[in-house]
């Protein structure tokens, strides 16, 4: 995927400048899809030269009007066209895993302390990613934020298709299907469920690395 189709998503989610752009990269699009500040004006300018996106200067009071960006009928026709083609299942490169596999012939337990750096960091993206779905959703995080906690999000079967809620989160109150809203929260319970399996991998890690110190004492 290029940034040009992030984009063209986020743009047809809702208008808006490249601020507002590099802002929604930091929060929601930032689930699957990261790019600096520079990146997104670059692609932005490019994109409005291609004809696939529109510029209007919007008035704001006390301030230089700013640039809202909406997506053209040639950046549409672009995104239907990527949408439609097919894409090749994405290979992971994964640093820590080729360190953990090195330690072998090193010192294992030496490991320790970096493996949980990158424990608290999905820990810590974990919390970020509850604390947006229940303000986004309407869903309660769990109070522990635990990856192993009964949390019944994350089932075989989403609770928003067995049981429909309305705009508050309150469960009773059939409403039209809202794929937008209902597309974006699948997305966001996939970085949920990536975080929960990695901190449960990383604590096999750390439990199978503190018998090699255990050994060693």
């Amino acid at each position: 995927m290029a940034l040009d189709h992030a984009i063209l998503v986020s743009l047809l989610e809702k208008p808006g400048s490249g601020y507002e752009l590099a802002r929604r990269f930091e929060r929601s699009i930032g689930y699957f899809w990261t790019a600096t500040h520079q990146q997104i004006y670059r692609v932005l300018k490019r994109m409005e030269s291609d004809g696939w996106v529109d510029v209007r200067d919007v008035p704001q009071h006390g301030r230089p009007d700013k640039k809202e960006y909406s997506v053209a009928a040639a950046g549409r026709d672009a995104l239907s066209a990527w949408l439609h083609a097919p894409i090749e299942p994405e290979s992971v490169r994964h640093d820590l895993a080729v360190k953990i596999r090195g330690a072998a012939f090193d010192d294992p337990a030496a490991l320790i302390g970096e493996v949980e750096r990158h424990r608290q960091a999905h820990t810590d993206r974990l919390a970020r990613y509850l604390a947006g779905e229940a303000r986004d959703f309407g869903t309660p995080a769990p109070e522990d934020g635990r990856p192993d906690g009964d949390d019944p999000r994350v089932t075989d079967t989403p609770t928003d298709v067995d049981e429909p809620r309305d705009s508050g989160g309150q469960s009773g109150v059939e409403r039209p299907l809202d794929a937008e809203r209902e597309l974006q929260h699948a997305v966001l319970r996939g970085g949920i469920a990536y975080e929960r399996m990695m901190i449960a991998w990383l604590d096999d890690v750390l439990a199978t690395l503190a018998r090699f110190r255990t050994a060693r004492s």
